[in-house]
């Protein structure tokens, strides 16, 4: 049987990787051999964010305790999951996109060594907008956050970079045919 390819979609929080992330689900909706995994995260459901899966800290913790996620980690005082299913899908011959970490990242590759990371990044300016647009953060919060950004390297091993300064079109279009092309292998649905 032939394994499905992980895509791990990294970047700066407000660097569009939800907005990213939806373009391309929606269009790639009709390839059976794409999936995109929900996160399991500590935080309500926001209308315009992610679309993950709320959880409470104890359920959270219930989960992990259970064995149920691939891959965890916390960041900003929140908790995320990625849910078992991922090796499901792989095993079955889909091709797995998921939001991950940056500094998950090296931990993800020693569980996964085949994934491909995707590595979103914004300007500065571009991304302070975003991040005040959304709400979510305090100024201090978001200079801290655009701090964080500007130190952080770019990671080791192989990584595609999607720059998305412009409209959501124009990253959107690169990461649907970076997808295309590199899950371009073979796909067994049994």
């Amino acid at each position: 049987m032939v394994e499905g390819k992980l895509f791990y979609v990294i970047g700066a929080s407000g660097s569009g990787k939800d907005s990213l992330l939806r373009y391309a689900r929606e269009r790639l909706a009709s390839d059976p051999g794409v999936v995109f995994a929900h996160r399991y995260i500590t935080r309500p459901v926001e209308l315009h964010g992610e679309n993950h899966v709320a959880l409470t800290k104890a359920e959270f913790d219930a989960r992990l305790a259970a064995g149920l996620f691939a891959m965890y980690w916390a960041s900003h005082g929140l908790h995320y999951g990625v849910g078992r299913e991922i090796n499901f899908w792989l095993a079955k011959g889909c091709n797995v996109v998921m939001n991950g970490s940056r500094e998950y990242l090296p931990e993800a590759r020693r569980r996964y060594p085949e994934l491909t990371a995707l590595l979103i990044t914004v300007s500065p300016d571009v991304l302070a907008a975003r991040l005040r647009a959304r709400g979510r953060e305090t100024e201090d919060q978001i200079s801290r956050r655009i701090a964080r950004a500007r130190q952080f390297m770019r990671p080791d091993g192989p990584v595609e970079i999607i720059q998305n300064d412009a409209e959501l079109g124009v990253a959107g279009e690169r990461l649907v045919q970076l997808l295309s092309a590199l899950a371009a292998s073979p796909r067994a649905f049994a």
